[in-house]
């Protein structure tokens, strides 16, 4: 069963998973479809953060943390597509 793509939220130009972000939307992560994202022509399944207009993503570097027990995380910068998995 599939949803119909005009019942979802537009997805923004930049959105992070982090609650703790303010490009975090917690609106568009509670829909029943999951979001993906095509950086260079490939799928990305561990992208923490996008921005299509800017062009890059943040990835985790391994599984290095930060102080807080974060991934640190790497910006990479190419073609950037956001869309809902059907």
């Amino acid at each position: 069963m599939t949803e119909p793509t005009s019942s979802l939220l537009p997805l923004p130009d930049h959105l992070s998973i982090d609650p703790r972000s303010p490009h975090h939307a917690a609106a568009i992560f509670q829909q029943p479809v999951e979001i993906g994202i095509r950086f260079n022509g490939k799928e990305r399944f561990d992208v923490q953060e996008y921005c299509v207009s800017e062009g890059w993503i943040k990835v985790p570097a391994g599984k290095t943390l930060d102080r807080r027990g974060q991934p640190l995380l790497i910006k990479l910068k190419g073609s950037v597509e956001a869309f809902y998995k059907p």
